[in-house]
């Protein structure tokens, strides 16, 4: 019998120190609009606006992690979000998205990523499964918001919104 709750005692222990999925919510975002001079240019107007209502989206999503590449548009999108959080920006490699995948996959709690026209869609394709893959944005284009679902069981799904959609 000491035997028998021993090992029951065991496989309760074991099956408690799972590393099973957490369900998580990650925002995908290209950085706001930017001035059109130098090689690191900072946000517009327009795009310091934009930076702001990001924030106001996520204020209820209860965003615990933020990554951005290490450029000023890309941290400045996400200064309002961490600022309103009380979380710090993380920087990340935008050439490497599996390690970034790997990371955002193993972390607990919402995250807001931030990147750039030719990465957040590819990004976000690490989590599609049967769905539509998605394209590099255009020039113009910042209005874009991938919100992807992981469930429990380590399915994914990927929905773009616009800011408009909120």
């Amino acid at each position: 019998m000491k035997t028998f709750l021993f090992f029951l005692f065991t496989a309760f222990m074991l099956s408690a120190c799972s590393t099973s999925p957490k369900p998580k919510t990650i925002y995908i975002v290209r950085h706001a609009e930017k001035q059109l001079d130098g090689n690191d240019p900072e946000l517009s107007t327009a795009g310091s606006a934009r930076a702001r209502k990001l924030a106001q989206i996520l204020a209820g999503q209860n965003i615990q992690h933020i990554f951005s590449t290490d450029y000023q548009r890309t941290r400045m999108t996400a200064k309002p979000t961490a600022d309103q959080a009380g979380i710090s920006i993380n920087s990340y490699d935008p050439q490497k998205h599996d390690e970034l995948v790997i990371q955002l996959r193993s972390l607990e709690g919402n995250i807001l990523v931030v990147g750039h026209s030719n990465t957040v869609g590819q990004v976000a394709n690490y989590f599609v499964e049967d769905g539509e893959q998605y394209e590099d944005l255009g020039d113009t284009e910042y209005n874009f918001i991938y919100v992807v679902t992981l469930a429990k069981d380590g399915t994914s799904s990927v929905e773009r919104k616009t800011y408009k959609d909120y």
